[in-house]
């Protein structure tokens, strides 16, 4: 799997669960402050991630340091490096 699809899969639960325009998925925007989310829907996110990626994200801490979308997509890109059978269930939905 490529960075470019792990990368797809985080925007589109963006896209789906919040009706973001695509083009404004960029790296730099921050979560709350530029897309607009609010504490509420960063539940639905970590639910639509959850199901994308088929893991619990529960108890992990790195995600209390995410900022922009580019530092989520940095924390799924070294999830999924690090768990090589993510990749798989990934590819097979």
């Amino acid at each position: 799997m490529q960075p470019e699809d792990i990368i797809a899969a985080v925007n589109a639960v963006f896209v789906e669960q919040f009706e973001i325009d695509p083009a404004d998925l960029l790296p730099e925007k921050e979560i709350f402050r530029d897309l607009g989310l609010d504490s509420l829907d960063i539940v639905d996110m970590m639910v639509g991630l959850q199901r994308t990626f088929g893991i619990s994200l529960r108890q992990n801490e790195e995600l209390r340091q995410i900022v922009t979308l580019g530092d989520l997509h940095a924390f799924f890109l070294k999830l999924v490096e690090e768990n090589p059978d993510l990749a798989a269930k990934l590819q097979k939905k």
